[in-house]
């Protein structure tokens, strides 16, 4: 693991859960590293090259800022270790498609952790969906409406263009994004309006709005924010000729679907959210992905999140923080 912060315990429990040994870590903070090492029984090195080159190693876990992405997959792409980042994929859609160009060359796989994907809820959604049990669909929306303290942007990098690629739209809402390309296709043309530093003292957008229109003609509406005290559970919601579909936090929580006859929706009201809190969120989609990502390698597959669909992620909130500095609309 390159990067021993917040989220990389929350991968580490998820090995641990699934029975796979964390073998070595580096961090740029060698006392947040030992003591995350000596935490999970993990061997500490100083760099990262180590790292990517360690004997013992079959795949590198990316858990560092958006800006340091490359760098880990151009060596690994030359020792043969695949390679897995945390979202987002990277803070440029050209550094992403270098990646990933990188990573085909090298012939190692590139995957990019969006675990909500492996929620139940999004999983049926997939299926429902594509089976046509919605109708056509007319409307996709995601709203993202969360909280984060002064404390959590006390760090000049956090909410910076440089090191995270921007505010709450990549950084918080970008889960939600994903979902949205995975399970309504493709997104044809946006138009954005933002605030910058509305609540913190950041330089990027902690509230952002932007409405969508999808391949398949459906419209949406796209909301994030990490000003609104004290964070609401994140929606997004499916609605189609023949119904509504809402997923709020990590569950299903509306299925109103006139005459369905397939198989049961997983409906649930008890929710997990990071609304307020980042690492209130449930390990078991992580564990999901990882043993997917392990499934890939050994058959030789593409995972179910690869480089590719990190790009298409990155690629509407791209789209979307073009169109807010011009103030135009922008199609994809």
């Amino acid at each position: 693991m390159i990067g021993t912060g917040a989220i990389s315990n929350m991968h580490a429990r998820a090995y641990k859960n699934i029975g796979f040994p964390l073998t070595v870590c580096t961090d740029i903070n060698e006392t947040y590293g030992r003591n995350f090492a000596a935490q999970h029984g993990a061997e500490f090195v100083p760099t990262y090259e180590e790292v990517c080159r360690h004997p013992k190693v079959d795949y590198v876990d990316v858990c560092t800022f958006p800006d340091f992405r490359l760098q880990p997959i151009e060596i690994c792409a030359q020792t043969g270790k695949h390679v897995q980042v945390q979202k987002p994929i990277a803070t440029s859609l050209e550094t992403a498609g270098r990646m990933i160009e990188t990573a085909r060359r090298g012939g190692i796989l590139l995957g990019v952790v969006s675990q909500h994907r492996f929620d139940d809820a999004s999983l049926f959604l997939s299926k429902a969906i594509a089976a046509g049990r919605l109708g056509k669909l007319l409307q996709c929306d995601c709203y993202v409406k969360w909280y984060r303290s002064p404390q959590y942007y006390s760090r000049p990098i956090k909410g910076s263009w440089q090191t995270e690629g921007g505010g709450a739209l990549i950084n918080q809402a970008i889960h939600g994004i994903d979902i949205l390309r995975w399970i309504a296709g493709p997104v044809k043309q946006v138009f954005g309006i933002w605030q910058l530093g509305a609540l913190h003292q950041i330089e990027s957008e902690d509230i952002v709005n932007a409405v969508m229109q999808f391949a398949n003609g459906a419209t949406g509406v796209l909301q994030a924010a990490t000003a609104f005290w004290p964070g609401y559970t994140e929606r997004t919601e499916f609605h189609g000729t023949k119904g509504t579909a809402i997923i709020s936090g990590d569950k299903l929580t509306t299925w109103d679907v006139a005459n369905d006859s397939g198989d049961p929706a997983p409906v649930s009201k008890e929710v997990a959210s990071g609304a307020s809190d980042p690492m209130a969120i449930s390990v078991e989609p992580f564990e999901r992905q990882f043993l997917d990502f392990a499934d890939a390698i050994a058959k030789g597959r593409k995972p179910l999140v690869a480089g590719e669909e990190g790009y298409q992620a990155l690629e509407i909130v791209d789209a979307v923080y073009r169109s807010c500095r011009s103030r135009e609309k922008v199609l994809l």
